[in-house]
């Protein structure tokens, strides 16, 4: 099932999720309501909190265009190490539509995770998976990527988004 993806200036986006204590079916249920947003949106990722559930669970699929999809479910994602080599790529987000801006974040990464079958996992990435499994867990801790940027951009993304919700509350 699509789910509304909830977009700023949703006070939830700055909530902390909370670990997934058991997988079961109804943490199976929402990963795929979660495969079945992203995809919809299109995006490449999406954090639980998205939809409003804050549970620390993320739907990646880095694959682009004729690709072959390659899902991958993050639960309890954490991050092991980072590169000191750091890189600028343009981000965008799902809560944030219509607005990207060049974000610099470590290069390679290490991350640990549960899968959806419950193993744990630890795995070292770089390029596109690395960066949105770093925006993706920042999601989880209430951080969104123009947190990333510069006071007076933030400041002007934040202003835009409280005006449209203010037009459209008023609708």
């Amino acid at each position: 099932m699509i789910r509304p993806i909830i977009s700023l200036p949703d006070k939830r986006l700055r909530a902390v999720s909370k670990p997934v204590e058991k997988i079961d079916d109804e943490v199976k249920k929402l990963v795929a309501d979660m495969f079945e947003t992203m995809y919809d949106a299109p995006g490449v990722g999406l954090a639980a909190i998205q939809i409003g559930v804050p549970l620390r669970v993320v739907t990646i699929d880095a694959t682009r265009g004729e690709e072959e999809k390659k899902p991958i479910t993050l639960i309890n994602p954490e991050l092991i190490w980072t590169s000191d080599e750091k890189g600028t790529m343009e981000e965008g987000c799902l809560s944030i539509p219509e607005f990207t801006d060049e974000v610099e974040r470590p290069e390679r990464i290490k991350a640990r995770f549960m899968t959806l079958e419950g193993q744990t996992v630890e795995v070292e990435a770089e390029g596109l998976f690395a960066r949105v499994f770093q925006h993706e867990l920042d999601h989880l801790n209430g951080v969104l990527f123009i947190d990333h940027l510069s006071k007076l951009k933030r400041d002007m993304v934040k202003k835009r988004f409280a005006k449209a919700a203010k037009r459209e509350a008023a609708l």
